[in-house]
């Protein structure tokens, strides 16, 4: 589940609206929206600890890195046990495959 998908599911699922969010972690109600539609593509790392600790999950679990959480993508946690036993160029490897698709995609997705 990507970032944006996780802060609106924990926002629905704790019945709060966006300018409650943004009141609690003390940002604006257009940035918890950004974040929420998947604008604002890089938080910092203090804006992610606030919004995990405002909705009591680790940071991982918000970022959709939680291999314990029961929601996460079965496929991928498959994939990613199986990466965990090959050597470091293979794994470079498959991250730089990965940052090519994803600039691939972003670059596809991009407005004209």
């Amino acid at each position: 589940m990507s970032l944006a998908a996780k802060i609106l599911e924990l926002r629905l699922r704790n019945n709060q609206s966006l300018q409650e969010v943004a009141d609690a972690i003390k940002v604006s109600k257009t940035h918890i929206w950004e974040l929420e539609k998947g604008r604002s593509k890089n938080p910092s790392v203090d804006l992610l600890t606030k919004l995990a600790n405002h909705f009591s999950v680790t940071v991982a679990n918000l970022v959709g890195e939680d291999l314990e959480d029961t929601g996460a993508d079965e496929q991928l946690m498959r994939m990613f046990r199986q990466a965990g036993n090959l050597d470091d160029r293979d794994r470079a490897q498959i991250d730089d495959m990965i940052q090519s698709m994803r600039k691939r995609r972003k670059d596809r997705d991009a407005p004209d």
